[in-house]
């Protein structure tokens, strides 16, 4: 696992628990190698953001349960894939990010700039 910094070289705060999230289900936006989907950044999802992502191919809010997937549902924290929040905010649908819980190496698809856009955790 890399180390769990933020993008702010600070240690990684955890995203949620409730569902469980992350590619490790740790509830942080933990990443290796292994993640080549680059679960970094951590959001809190909305309607909206749910309806364009199941309709580019990725429907985050039908339960599989046997990959232990509940399902999500707007208001769910969750570590979402570097590259799909970074196509949902060139649609208008990218959803607030917690930026002391995204992981650093989102910033390795998106800028800094961007998710602070979106920051739901700055003054």
């Amino acid at each position: 696992m890399d180390e769990s910094l933020n993008v702010f070289d600070e240690p990684l705060e955890p995203c949620g628990n409730d569902p469980k999230t992350g590619f490790f289900r740790d509830g942080c936006c933990n990443t290796s190698d292994d993640d080549l989907g680059s679960h970094t950044v951590c959001v809190r999802v909305t309607r909206e953001f749910l309806e364009f992502s199941r309709f580019r191919g990725n429907d985050l809010s039908t339960p599989v349960p046997q990959f232990g997937f509940p399902g999500l549902k707007p208001g769910d924290c969750w570590c979402l894939c570097a590259a799909r929040w970074l196509e949902a905010y060139e649609h208008n649908r990218a959803p607030k990010v917690f930026l002391m819980r995204t992981h650093k190496k989102a910033l390795d698809i998106v800028p800094l700039e961007k998710l602070k856009e979106f920051a739901a955790d700055l003054n």
